[in-house]
């Protein structure tokens, strides 16, 4: 599990790091509306209603993450208001949250081990260890595709 631990902090370092250099935002999707600007955005036909997601917010106009197509494409709204609601903020919580829980892992790992508690004590800290080892490696499963995942740590 040390290596797992290790593993998935420095997986959540590349989020951080890729998190802390987008947009800040806050990011937006507004469906059916068009905050592009002629002058930042001319390959897009604002006539024919593109969308995309934006951040800064909507007035005044700051800019663009990504463009998604016709403002009447269903799947292409639907993509905009997924991009828009896993911003960087979103994400840099979802990593501090899942950093809170692996130390927590890490803290039951010692207190389990701690010299001058009775049986009883310790088997209880052992059973709270195992599961939140259970929670570290659930956390680790959306990397799998990841360098250095090992098939012997999926849940």
């Amino acid at each position: 599990m040390d290596d797992l631990v290790k593993w998935l902090g420095e997986q959540l370092d590349v989020d951080e790091r890729i998190a802390r250099a987008a947009t800040a935002g806050p990011w937006w999707h507004n469906p059916g509306k068009q905050w592009l600007g002629p002058e930042a955005f001319e390959k897009y036909d604002l006539r024919q209603g593109e969308e995309f997601v934006g951040y800064g917010g909507p007035h005044p106009f700051s800019g663009a993450v990504c463009a998604t197509g016709p403002a009447s494409n269903v799947q292409g709204m639907k993509d905009a208001a997924h991009i828009a609601a896993h911003d960087p903020a979103r994400v840099l919580r979802e990593i501090e949250s899942k950093r809170g829980i692996v130390a927590r892992y890490e803290f039951a790992c010692t207190e389990a081990s701690a010299s001058g508690i009775t049986e009883d004590e310790r088997e209880i800290r052992v059973r709270v260890a195992g599961a939140l080892q259970s929670c570290v490696v659930q956390l680790a499963l959306p990397y799998a595709d990841r360098p250095g995942y090992r098939e012997g740590w999926r849940p």
